[in-house]
């Protein structure tokens, strides 16, 4: 399946969303930016108090003359502190709370894509989105966008203030501009490409090591580790290309950077020294004019080394608004709910590429509460047709229908509440346990809990845990070995109570006795439900009401246990290694 990459927002999209984002926090904005600027107004008369105290000196005044001076300096660098640490605390709370919105539309959206959606993205390529950009974005806006936008208002006085000493100052500084804008220029056209490329390669290498770690098992049984390790080491090297190609890129840039310091500096100290000359201006203004430019060094550097910040994190949060934009789900304008809890799939079709054909011609009619188990080899077609029936994908030929409605006429709300799909695969959320079961029924009594843990025999260790149900489970906490964690992924199953169950191997990852536990759990929690279930073990297959056999993607038997034993056909030689190998 060839991999299709979830959207990045344009510019203009970026920008747009960034202003809705701003608009409920309006009034702290106007508080932020009018404490910034009356920092920056602040930190501009330091320079004239020092040029006064030049000319106090040079004039021959007693010490006691600049006394006045020194506590104005004092009270200036004060009054500066507070404004400005006032300015950013209100800047990071307005971007915390943009952070906030934009983290939950952003995990609304996802947690609402269709699975088939993600499966062509590739799951690093979301958990890329999720993690290193939505904390890069996290990063400017507690840091980079406050000092940025402090940064820029100090930039913008202090032009002010030089032309207030004396315009011809003003013009000096002005030297260094031409070099600085053709610096950013210059680094803005190479930047923006490279961090969007950087972003694309950190969400590829991600994909693989998620793929390779996480089919470790079938790497190492088809003699894959040469291969996965070689891609593995393909996309970590452009990893480390990447990066030493912005290296180079923000060598060059401050380079430059100084190039325009050094031409500012002395155009500013050459209209100094002219002036003092003709009688035009005194040294203590030159100092003044010689300080402005000098405090010009670092919020000019902050501005341009912030662009760096500023351009990984517009690309980050582009690809977050990508996300956060699609469209939903196409729901049907009439909703049709299904009669009942059959399943029945006729001339079912599908494949993944062209050309490879992964389910041809597949007929399936399971009748309500009936348990059917698919059987077969790696590569049968089972979990492919598992998928199919739980709506995750849908066929590429054929129709499937529960209840006597099609899946596209019932729309995705109603099926998710009547097909709940359980792999091998199950997370453990970190938090309490409860609240962990209680993501698939989030009003359930204490009382229905235990009960769902009681269904699949997880009651006993549940509450045998420190503190109960209520004990922290998941990351940072109580880890779960793997058979408690399936027990789990079985009790939200009867706490959410679908009338159609799949479980594609849902007891593959434990051993052989924690197969057994799991096995009888999942009896359990199907109870009262049509159930279908991969099977990994041929152990289920035998308390199963109906054993389909696929191979190469077709049905090939199908009946009873008893029956396909009987028959002697590709069951019953499965059945015969299995029992021989126990």
């Amino acid at each position: 399946m060839s991999r299709e990459l979830l959207p990045v927002a344009g510019g203009a999209r970026t920008r747009a969303a960034i202003a809705e984002l701003l608009r409920p926090h309006r009034v702290r904005a106007g508080l932020a930016v009018a404490a910034l600027v009356a920092g920056a107004a602040v930190s501009l008369l330091a320079a004239p108090l020092l040029g006064r105290i030049v000319d106090l000196v040079v004039a021959g005044h007693p010490p006691s003359a600049i006394t006045g001076p020194v506590l104005l300096l004092v009270a200036v660098a004060i009054g500066q502190g507070l404004l400005a640490v006032l300015g950013i605390a209100l800047v990071a709370r307005v971007g915390e709370g943009m952070l906030a919105a934009l983290r939950e539309r952003f995990v609304g959206r996802a947690l609402g894509l269709p699975l088939e959606r993600i499966e062509r993205a590739g799951s690093g390529d979301l958990t890329s989105r999720v993690t290193a950009d939505v904390s890069l974005v996290g990063d400017a806006v507690r840091d980079a966008v406050p000092e940025f936008a402090r940064a820029g208002l100090i930039i913008a006085l202090t032009l002010v203030g030089l032309a207030v000493l004396d315009w011809r100052f003003l013009l000096a500084a002005l030297l260094a501009v031409p070099v600085q804008v053709a610096t950013a220029r210059w680094y803005l056209t190479r930047s923006t490409p490279l961090y969007r490329e950087q972003r694309l390669v950190g969400g590829a290498q991600q994909q693989q090591l998620l793929d390779t770690v996480g089919g470790a098992a079938t790497v190492r049984a088809f003699r894959l580790r040469g291969d996965h390790t070689e891609r593995v080491t393909r996309r970590s090297q452009d990893v480390v290309d990447l990066a030493m190609r912005v290296v180079r890129l923000q060598t060059g840039f401050f380079g430059r950077l100084n190039l325009a310091e050094f031409a500012g500096a002395a155009a500013v100290l050459a209209t100094g020294f002219f002036l003092v000359r003709d009688g035009a201006a005194s040294i203590g203004t030159v100092s003044a004019a010689a300080l402005y430019f000098i405090n010009l060094f670092t919020p000019v550097n902050q501005v341009l080394f912030l662009l760096d910040t500023v351009q990984s994190a517009g690309a980050s949060l582009a690809r977050i608004v990508g996300v956060a934009d699609l469209p939903p789900e196409r729901e049907p304008e009439h909703p049709v709910r299904p009669a009942d809890a059959s399943v029945r799939a006729k001339g079912v079709g599908h494949s993944y590429v062209d050309g490879h054909e992964v389910l041809d011609g597949v007929d399936l009619d399971i009748a309500p509460g009936t348990r059917v188990a698919l059987v077969g080899a790696s590569g049968a077609g089972k979990t492919t047709l598992a998928k199919l029936l739980a709506g995750v994908h849908r066929p590429a030929r054929g129709t499937i229908d529960i209840g006597g409605a099609g899946l596209d006429e019932q729309g995705p709300a109603v099926v998710r509440e009547t097909i709940a799909l359980i792999t091998q695969e199950v997370h453990v959320f970190a938090g309490p346990l409860a609240d962990d079961l209680r993501l698939a029924k989030p009003g359930a009594t204490a009382d229905e809990l235990r009960a769902a843990l009681a269904a699949v025999d997880a009651l006993q260790w549940a509450e045998a845990l420190t503190d109960g149900l209520d004990t922290v489970v998941g990351t940072g906490g109580h880890a779960l070995t793997a058979v408690q964690a399936q027990q789990l992924a079985l009790a939200r199953l009867v706490l959410a109570d679908p009338p159609v169950a799949i479980l594609d191997e849902a007891t593959a990852e434990a051993g052989s006795s924690g197969a057994r536990v799991l096995e009888g759990a999942a009896q359990r929690a199907l109870a009262g439900r049509t159930g279908l279930m991969v099977a990994h073990r041929l152990t289920q297959a035998a308390t199963a009401d109906t054993v389909v056999v696929l191979e190469a993607g077709r049905v090939v038997e199908q009946g009873t246990h008893d029956e396909l034993v009987t028959a002697g056909g590709r069951y019953a030689r499965l059945w015969a290694a299995w029992s021989d190998a126990r």
